[in-house]
């Protein structure tokens, strides 16, 4: 692996140019460091150092208990002390009147630039967060079991006000599904393109043999795994499994950061075909409910992050995180919220894996609703999250909630998964209903008393943006490398663009040296440098009299995957009527961008091969040629 050091320097040289200030004493630091503590140096101390300069700017001063493993000095660390004095006093490590978000901006950039590489952590940091796992199943057992009743009371009526309308909607499709009301609303299933838990890949998932005595009750399978009632024989070729039989998800590990690795579950096909289904009916549930979409979400982050601007600029919102999020989503919570809505429960319930084969631990079931790798693990978790929130927004107002009070917080409440925004009056409140239903706040990654704020992967200081640039790869070394060699020239256009121009040139020469860098708009497709003077054209085009750069293009390969007979034509059914082309058809029947869109979802993942190849792609290579720099 190529060393990061000289790439590091480099930002660290360009910061201090634009800070206007020594940065002598910090490189001698980072050598030393780096050279004794290695690569974990700069992707888990250096990130700690950032994390405590971010909750010093909440809590307004440095305190003793941060910064551990750095010398100081007065108030403040040896360390980035030339960037920390413009924001906190050097004596007594207090904030500033005025902070230069400059410097703050700096800081950050710096020490957290490396937090979330993409490489595995050690076996034993894995076995570690395995055994996390595995404690959090168990708390939320005890959490469960702590419950007050009244607790659960309020949950229910709050619920009740919040969600009545938007999952009864939801309820009165899937108790549709199967009789006269078909036609009007119905559940599609559907395949992702991720793992399952009984490893079939792309295509194969529409050859699913596995079915559930539970999924058959309220989700049959003559209805959802057949084109039409003529093909109901291969029925006969599914395998039931009961209750006791189910195939548990599988627990798997996946890069995160390299102190932890991020713990996923891979649910079996079946399970996930229905949960689709479920996730768009709520999708839609959602888009259609003006309070709920300003509520809750799980595709779009803008609101949040919008959210957390003003928070930051006017000290009224505050920014909470939660640790294990989905894990810590008790099935008990799930059940409470749906209890009012019988067809949903049920099929949410039959949907539901009930057991987990961790590895080292074997099979254990599951307290839990779901781990991420759910479908319905963001949607129900983050109505579950918004009720207690409520709960708590009830309890400070001392009077019990109305639909005129509960809408009288829109723009002021907000759940994006575990991202969390509430009134900073209201956060002690908030903080301590969530834990009594065993959720935990993530107090370092949570923001509410000073002019920091942080939601969605967007960081604000008094209403500035101070986001920064993360590597996520490591450097490339030759072509071989496309998916490094990708990830280092979307890393030097983002930096050319932060202002860092030194860095941007020493990646530069080091992508030069494998491939051909043109500069190239940000709208072409080559992979090359973008710049604020525009483009250099090395040829036009005879028939189409475009710029063209000679360059390379990134290329995916999606997998072989055939599939034929009535599994091929449900799939491309399946596909039709998620997309509904009739009635797009029949809205505007002379427009042809209509007709075009309308005809592209009769193919399923946009591809006219899509029973031949299907999935991820696998391999990732790059095509040298004549492109557009436009």
């Amino acid at each position: 692996m190529k060393s990061p050091m000289p790439l590091l320097l480099s930002v660290l040289d360009d910061l201090g140019t634009m800070c206007h200030t020594s940065t002598i004493r910090d490189e001698q630091t980072l050598a030393e460091r780096v050279e004794h503590e290695g690569l974990s140096f700069l992707t888990i101390t250096l990130p700690q150092f950032g994390k405590d300069f971010e909750k010093s700017l909440d809590l307004g001063a440095v305190g003793s208990n941060q910064f551990a493993g750095f010398r100081r000095t007065g108030g403040l660390p040896r360390f980035l002390r030339g960037f920390l004095c413009h924001v906190f006093d050097s004596s007594t490590g207090k904030l500033l009147s005025e902070p230069s978000t400059v410097h703050i901006w700096a800081v950050r950039q710096l020490t957290l630039m490396f937090a979330k590489i993409d490489l595995m952590c050690t076996d034993a940091r894995r076995d570690a967060a395995i055994g996390g796992y595995i404690e959090c199943e168990q708390e939320v057992r005890d959490a469960d079991a702590r419950l007050d009743p009244d607790r659960i009371r309020r949950f229910n009526r709050v619920g009740t006000l919040l969600w009545a309308p938007l999952l009864s909607a939801v309820d009165e499709l899937v108790f549709s599904v199967g009789g006269e009301t078909r036609q009007l609303g119905r559940l599609i299933p559907k395949h992702g393109p991720g793992k399952t838990a009984d490893r079939l890949r792309g295509n194969g998932k529409w050859r699913q043999r596995e079915w559930t005595d539970r999924l058959e009750q309220v989700f049959p399978s003559g209805e959802h795994l057949v084109p039409n009632f003529r093909y109901h024989s291969h029925i006969s070729e599914l395998h039931f499994l009961e209750p006791g039989a189910e195939r548990p998800v599988r627990v798997v590990t996946v890069p995160k950061t390299l102190k932890a690795p991020r713990i996923i579950a891979q649910e079996p096909a079946c399970m996930q075909f229905v949960q689709q289904a479920l996730l768009g009916a709520l999708r839609r549930a959602v888009e259609a409910d003006d309070f709920a979409r300003q509520l809750i979400g799980w595709d779009e982050q803008m609101p949040n992050q919008r959210l957390a601007q003003e928070g930051s600029r006017n000290g009224t919102l505050a920014t909470l995180d939660l640790s294990e999020a989905s894990d810590r989503v008790s099935n008990q919570h799930v059940r409470n919220l749906l209890r009012n809505h019988s067809s949903l429960a049920g099929v949410v319930d039959a949907s539901r894996s009930r057991k987990a084969d961790v590895p080292g631990h074997g099979v254990i079931r599951l307290a839990k609703f779901a781990s991420m790798g759910s479908a319905l693990t963001f949607p129900l978790e983050a109505m579950v999250f918004a009720t207690v929130i409520f709960m708590a927004l009830e309890r400070g107002l001392s009077s019990p909630l109305s639909q005129r009070t509960i809408r009288s917080y829109a723009g002021q409440v907000r759940v994006y998964g575990d991202d969390i925004i509430v009134p900073v009056d209201c956060v002690g409140a908030v903080i301590a209903e969530l834990e009594a239903f065993g959720f935990r706040v993530n107090a370092s990654k949570s923001f509410w008393s000073g002019s920091f704020r942080e939601s969605c992967g967007k960081e604000y200081y008094a209403g500035e943006d101070v986001s920064i640039v993360r590597q996520r790869t490591v450097l490339p070394t030759s072509q071989r490398d496309v998916r490094e060699i990708v990830s280092t020239v979307s890393f030097r256009n983002q930096l050319y663009f932060a202002g860092m121009w030194k860095t941007a040139r020493h990646l530069d020469m080091l992508l030069e040296r494998i491939i051909p860098l043109p500069v190239v708009l940000q709208t072409s497709p080559v992979l090359g440098r973008h710049s604020f003077l525009g483009y250099n054209a090395e040829r036009d085009c005879s028939k189409l009299h475009r710029p063209l750069v000679k360059g390379f293009v990134a290329r995916s390969v999606i997998p072989d995957s055939f599939l034929d007979g009535p599994d091929a034509l449900l799939k491309c059914l399946s596909k039709a009527e998620r997309g509904n082309p009739s009635e797009v058809l029949e809205t505007d029947s002379k427009s042809a961008g209509k007709l075009r869109r309308a005809l592209s979802w009769l193919l399923p993942e946009s591809t006219e091969k899509h029973l031949e190849r299907s999935g991820r792609p696998r391999v990732v290579g790059m095509t040298l040629g004549w492109h557009t720099a436009t």
